[in-house]
């Protein structure tokens, strides 16, 4: 289950709290937002879910459509987001378009949904009366820093339209919070990944891309050297960092916190490590880098875990063999 590895005493904040609260989820079908939409309705929460199924997948959420309200629609329709927001004490805002490449690709597309849809959010929330809004930033807002590990208030340049969008989103939420005395958390996500993470298509992440070659019998593809590293946060350490962050006392309001694993590895390493969770004896297939890619990530998760008691649960190991069992099965 998604919360089974809480603490007990936050797990039982958690109940208190969100036990019966009407909360949204933007962008509810996708891979992160599905499964925090199981998380609430474990935690017996009325669960609204906005989305326009342009990266959602209907089976993320065909297991529980008959306990949720589903509103399809458009973050950029401001009439939409305030039908969303009405009655709603909590906003867990998941809705963006997420790739790097896809942003250099078409960066009016992506400063459209992740920057004018998100402030249709902020803005029907301050207007709905929302008790908190928790928002999904990226470590992506890092830039072309070269402090490790990445810290909160250490921040370089972007380095693509997405990375753009999200310090915006940041922007937005702290200019909201002072001039409508709102609360807000934001998460700069690292590298999530788990079950449901989609392995289709030009702009998937790495891992389901990896998994969908081990199960193709097929070479992983890796762009650059391979010595590129990452910081991989499993799905359901997001979760539970994303109902904290709601329950959370008001202190916390205002601030952006990283989610990560606090750990690092290399493209290269991780490749070797799905072929050997998967019984895949092979070599990689090199392609140029691409645009806008960071060279390292690796998150400092001193502040959060001061700050909400977080400590990741799921290794990368752990985390992959779910992931493996959950797609053979």
């Amino acid at each position: 289950m998604i919360l089974s590895a809480l603490p007990g005493i936050i797990r039982r904040m958690a109940v208190s709290d969100l036990f019966g609260a009407s909360v949204l989820i933007t962008g509810g079908a996708g891979f992160i937002g599905s499964h925090l939409l199981d998380g609430l309705l474990l935690e017996k929460a009325n669960v609204r879910v906005l989305d326009n199924m342009s990266t959602g997948r209907q089976e993320n959420i065909a297991h529980c459509l008959d306990h949720i309200q589903f509103i399809s629609g458009d973050i950029r329709n401001l009439e939409t987001c305030q039908r969303a927001c009405q009655g709603v004490k909590y906003v867990f805002h998941q809705a963006a378009l997420c790739s790097v490449p896809r942003s250099i690709k078409d960066p009016s597309e992506t400063i459209s949904v992740n920057v004018a849809g998100t402030t249709n959010i902020f803005s029907a929330a301050r207007d709905q009366g929302v008790h908190r809004i928790v928002y999904a930033s990226s470590s992506s807002v890092y830039g072309d820093s070269q402090i490790l590990p990445r810290r909160e208030g250490e921040e370089g340049q972007p380095l693509s339209p997405y990375a753009l969008s999200k310090l915006m989103n940041e922007q937005l939420a702290s200019i909201f919070s002072t001039t409508y005395n709102m609360q807000f958390v934001g998460l700069r996500y690292f590298n999530v990944y788990g079950p449901r993470q989609n392995p289709d298509g030009p702009y998937a992440a790495v891992i389901p891309q990896f998994l969908k070659a081990a199960l193709e019998d097929t070479p992983p593809q890796i762009y650059g050297d391979g010595e590129q590293t990452r910081d991989f946060a499993f799905v359901k350490d997001v979760v539970k960092v994303n109902l904290l962050s709601a329950v959370a006392p008001e202190s916390v309001s205002g601030k952006v916190y990283n989610v990560g694993s606090g750990k690092t590895i290399s493209i290269n390493k991780l490749a070797q490590k799905i072929g050997n969770l998967a019984g895949k004896t092979w070599e990689p297939e090199y392609f140029p880098p691409r645009q806008g890619d960071v060279q390292t990530s690796l998150a400092d998760i001193s502040t959060i875990t001061q700050a909400l008691g977080f400590e990741p649960n799921f290794d990368l190991s752990t985390g992959l063999a779910q992931t493996i069992t959950s797609i053979k099965h």
